[in-house]
């Protein structure tokens, strides 16, 4: 595997994964699958974790806490120098979307296994996201142009567009910090929280204001870009039962989408990529509204949590193709990835839904996973497992394939009645709840479902 520079004699062969868990453990897989070797790095809290033993090589970051080991950049770059690596892979979540660390990852002599640092940068500052989708002609949710400065400033731009609204952050993503505001007085508490929830999660406590659309669909486009101007789109993953903004239930393809409007989004998504000079893998994120039409909400501007729905509809491994185009080669296809059948992720969770979520770390005192065919499941997790703390508390994911969304369902009823978690309390219930309720099994859902779903057994 050749790296992204033609004048360099030295070839791809070692890799630091920036990160932990059960990506970390998928990224090693690929890695070595491919014939390169695996650097980890943990934390206090993760010196017996599988990715460690996985690895090549792993590397001590430092304390449990996140800003004290995998947040910290020159602690990672340090790690890949010395054991001797040419590329850095962020995964998802921590540094995976930092401009500051891509940039770093470059000016260190390293391979950044994502996109250029100008690409994270344009799309990372979400009203720059938006301004620019505006220039390539894709429709972007109505909102503020810039960040609001405070409460009261994001209280006029909600009269101005009508409630309900969304506060969202301008940097990061995965719905930390985000909040729904129904009503005026609730505006200045939800600005707060949001803030401070944000600037914990980013290191930036900047928001801005978007017209909440209710009810919605949220779907998905997969990209991937080479070095050469090649971009390759495979298709879209509806993600609408999600909770505080958070996804739990992922499925390819949306039963909302005629062939047509998939069409649109994918070729939307091209023009995207193409106007921002984008590279590696990435994800378009849009809210279908109630009239059909489809608007940009943001660019993921990395590897998706819910990559592995795409992979089994179109037989393409996502990681090895960023490892392919990080090393400068050109995409094994390009235009509209081919699919097939449908596939369903659940993310199972260490968290008591009937506690509003809330995240329950400690031993797993017993994990089975489910077999049989059509089941895969991405996990770093075994019985005596303990989840700690400090970081997401995922337990799994259970992704199932089958030829049809009917037959995908039941596969995946099947596998989560075989899946076994013991020790904490965990989302597998709610998962089996959702699974065999009318609108999911209608297809007609919505971001709201999830919310009524529980109301209504509340």
């Amino acid at each position: 595997m050749s790296p992204v520079s033609e004048t360099s004699e030295e070839r791809l062969s070692r890799v630091l994964i920036a990160n932990r868990g059960e990506i970390a453990l998928r990224i090693i897989r690929a890695c070595h699958e491919e014939g390169l070797e695996a650097v980890a790095v943990y934390s206090d809290a993760d010196r017996l974790s599988p990715h460690v033993r996985a690895a090549n090589a792993a590397v001590p970051l430092g304390a449990s806490p996140a800003a004290e080991s995998y947040l910290d950049i020159a602690k990672v770059i340090a790690a890949a120098k010395a054991t001797g690596c040419q590329a850095i892979h962020p995964g998802y979540g921590f540094l995976s979307e930092r401009e500051a660390f891509a940039r770093a990852v470059q000016d260190a002599g390293l391979i950044f296994v994502g996109p250029p640092p100008a690409a994270i940068k344009a799309m990372g500052d979400k009203t720059e996201a938006r301004r620019r989708m505006q220039a390539a002609g894709i429709p972007v949710v109505p909102g503020t142009a810039s960040p609001v400065r405070d409460a009261a400033e994001a209280r006029r731009e909600a009269q101005r567009l009508g409630l309900p609204v969304l506060l969202k952050p301008a940097s990061g993503g995965g719905g930390k910090g985000m909040r729904l505001v129904r009503a005026a007085d609730e505006l200045e508490d939800a600005f707060s929280t949001a803030a401070n929830e944000a600037d914990a999660a980013f290191g930036d406590p900047t928001m801005y204001v978007e017209k909440a659309l209710v009810p919605a669909r949220h779907v998905e486009i997969q990209v991937v870009c080479d070095h050469h101007g090649n971009v390759l789109t495979l298709g879209e993953r509806e993600c609408s039962i999600q909770r505080r903004h958070q996804k739990l239930i992922e499925e390819s393809p949306s039963a909302a989408l005629t062939a047509d409007a998939r069409e649109a989004m994918e070729a939307a998504a091209e023009r995207a990529c193409r106007a921002v000079g984008y590279r590696n893998a990435g994800t378009f994120e849009f809210l279908l509204g109630p009239d059909g039409n489809f608007y940009f909400i943001e660019l993921n501007a990395r590897l998706q949590v819910e990559h592995p729905v795409t992979e089994l509809c179109t037989g393409i491994d996502l990681v090895r193709e960023q490892l392919h185009v990080a090393a400068g080669e050109t995409l094994s296809a390009t235009g509209r990835a081919p699919r097939r059948g449908h596939a369903i992720e659940i993310r199972v969770n260490a968290e008591d839904p009937e506690h509003d979520f809330r995240p329950s770390p400690g031993l797993i005192s017993v994990f089975e996973p489910p077999l049989g065919p059509g089941v895969r499941v991405d996990t770093f997790i075994a019985s005596g497992t303990v989840i700690p703390p400090f970081y997401d508390s995922m337990i799994a994911k259970l992704i199932v394939w089958d030829a049809d969304r009917p037959a995908a369902i039941a596969r995946a009823e099947r596998a989560l009645r075989e899946t076994t978690v013991e020790g904490v309390p965990t989302t597998r219930e709610l998962a089996l709840e959702v699974l065999a309720s009318e609108p999911f099994r209608s297809g007609d859902y919505s971001t709201s479902t999830l919310d009524v779903l529980r109301a209504v057994a509340a």
